[in-house]
């Protein structure tokens, strides 16, 4: 009864309860389809409401109503895992407005589903969609410690903090069953290298061992993102993530076992988790972190249109208003990637929240001291066939 048919031809036209020149996808149908989206039984637990084709994919493929197949026979949405042969594993960048220098990913892809990740476009490296594919379609890095040591051990490397968890979560539901997050940890305690882990899971705690030891040589700290303490706006946002309670309890954790944490309320989307951004600040306080940060909304790439279609069908009241602010702070645009604005915006409202933000801060004396990890212990894995030093 419906069928996906590979066309090359335009997406359909808004219809036309929706505000003009601002929604893409067409709405839902009789049969509950959403355009180039998927039955909302069969996304249940995800995210995004649609799979549409990446921006490098010759062809859009559009789901219909033929006839002849029965909706029960489509099979839902289930994750699956493969494989990356990758033969590096930290990458490097030399972006001005960003605290790290290199980062390393052990998957691609994120089960958590949020829907205004900006890693999402990624997926159409591989020829996936950046919506439910992003979400669905993971890959995963099983010899990601084994190629960490072989980088860190070569002659001319020189250590700097690496940053885990800046594209896709390193402790999203996955790790649990592979932990790569936990080898990676284990290779960068004995060799004595700085990291700087970024998560919105509780997993982190399984190794608050680890980063116990290497937070003692001042070597690991951890922020937490926060978004909202709305459970039904988290459930909506990022689907399969840790509930709020649980990231201020992982907080807690980390933070009595001598590890330095921070929050971060990251995304601010205006009018949607914006007025949050104090309450989460105090709780995040109260649960021990010392540090804090935010970032406003990216819409890069194929995610505008994701967060315009999960915005129509979650918070249609909004829908304008949102899209108004967001285009306020990025000079009229949806987005801005210019380095030194992406991520805190322009105009008046962005300038209103980076002061709230900062005001707030300075109430709960986060961001008093800022944590620099240390380089000092840093000590050259040995290779296999290298002789041991006599001394």
């Amino acid at each position: 009864m419906a069928r996906s048919s590979a066309a090359l031809r335009s997406p359909p036209a808004p219809p036309p309860s929706a505000p003009a020149g601002d929604f893409d996808p067409a709405m839902p149908d009789a049969a509950g389809f959403l355009g180039t989206g998927v039955r909302k039984d069969l996304r249940r637990g995800r995210g995004t409401l649609s799979n549409a084709a990446g921006r490098y994919e010759p062809l859009a493929r559009i789901v219909f109503d033929d006839g002849w197949q029965s909706l029960e026979d489509l099979p839902p949405f289930k994750t699956s895992v493969q494989l990356d042969a990758t033969r590096k594993i930290i990458t490097r960048n030399e972006s001005p407005d960003i605290s790290f220098d290199r980062s390393i990913n052990p998957y691609r892809g994120c089960e958590h589903g949020c829907v205004y990740c900006f890693a999402r476009p990624t997926h159409a490296y591989l020829g996936l969609s950046p919506g439910l594919d992003f979400e669905s379609k993971l890959f995963m890095k099983p010899d990601a410690p084994a190629l960490l040591e072989k980088e860190l051990s070569a002659p001319g490397y020189s250590p700097r903090t690496i940053a885990i968890g800046t594209n896709t979560d390193p402790y999203q539901p996955i790790e649990k069953k592979y932990e790569i997050m936990r080898r990676i940890l284990e290779v960068l305690e004995h060799a004595g290298h700085p990291v700087g882990i970024a998560t919105k899971s509780a997993l982190v705690i399984r190794d608050i061992d680890i980063l116990a030891r290497m937070a003692k040589r001042n070597l690991a700290k951890v922020a937490i993102s926060v978004t909202t303490l709305d459970p039904k706006i988290a459930r909506t946002m990022e689907p399969r993530a840790a509930t709020p309670p649980r990231r201020l309890e992982a907080l807690r954790q980390l933070s009595e076992a001598g590890i330095p944490t921070a929050v971060m309320v990251a995304p601010v989307i205006p009018a949607i988790n914006d007025p949050d951004i104090e309450r989460i600040l105090d709780a995040a306080a109260l649960a021990g972190a010392k540090g804090a940060g935010y970032i406003l909304l990216r819409l890069p790439l194929e995610v505008r249109d994701l967060f315009k279609e999960w915005l129509m069908a979650n918070f249609p009241d909004r829908y304008r208003h949102v899209l108004k602010l967001v285009r306020d702070m990025r000079g009229g645009k949806d987005y801005d990637s210019t380095w030194g604005r992406r991520m805190t915006g322009t105009g008046p409202y962005a300038w209103m929240i980076g002061r709230r933000f900062e005001a707030h801060c300075a109430k709960l004396g986060l961001n008093a001291e800022r944590t620099k990890l240390s380089t000092e212990h840093f000590r050259r894995p040995k290779k296999g066939s290298e002789q041991l030093s006599l001394f």
